[in-house]
């Protein structure tokens, strides 16, 4: 049995780490820049005042409202329009990510006061510890950071002939 659910683990942990790799390094950013330019200090204060519930309540809001964008993308796949169905699903990952983020981030301290919150948390972040200590979560995060090496270099080499080009 466990040579069945080694090669299955280590595939869940491959599509886990990329999916997450792809999101929350595209959300991180896009989450810190509407922190800074977007969200004001007095919604800030009344999230931050908000009682443990309403805070559940509030947290929830953007997964009810952007859940609907997954089904919505495969049946643009089914019916052939693949470019509208990745698109659809992306940007609506990504909303539902940078929000899902920004709300967790002011609120972290109050769902945490909520117990069937705090233990599903605990959960959540015991099976990311263990997945992040499999083997094959090591490899994959490996090949994830050589990757975005890469990537990183090849966007500073394509911005640097970029500006050459427009210098001459």
């Amino acid at each position: 049995m466990k040579r069945i659910w080694r090669p299955v683990t280590y595939f869940l942990a491959v599509v886990y780490f990329l999916v997450d790799l792809i999101f929350a390094g595209l959300a991180r950013p896009i989450s810190e820049w509407v922190e800074r330019h977007l969200v004001s200090r007095r919604l800030r204060n009344w999230i931050r005042s908000l009682p443990p519930y309403p805070s559940l309540a509030l947290f929830s809001v953007p997964v009810i409202l952007l859940e609907p964008v997954k089904p919505i993308a495969a049946y643009l796949a089914a019916t052939g329009q693949f470019l509208s169905a990745t698109l659809t699903f992306v940007s609506g990952e990504l909303v539902k990510l940078v929000l899902v983020e920004r709300l967790f981030d002011l609120t972290r301290d109050k769902l945490l006061k909520i117990p069937a919150f705090a233990w599903a948390y605990r959960n959540y972040q015991s099976a990311k510890a263990w997945l992040e200590t499999t083997e094959a979560w090591q490899i994959i995060s490996l090949m994830g950071r050589s990757v975005l090496a890469h990537l990183a270099n090849w966007r500073e080499k394509a911005f640097r002939n970029l500006s050459l080009q427009r210098g001459r």
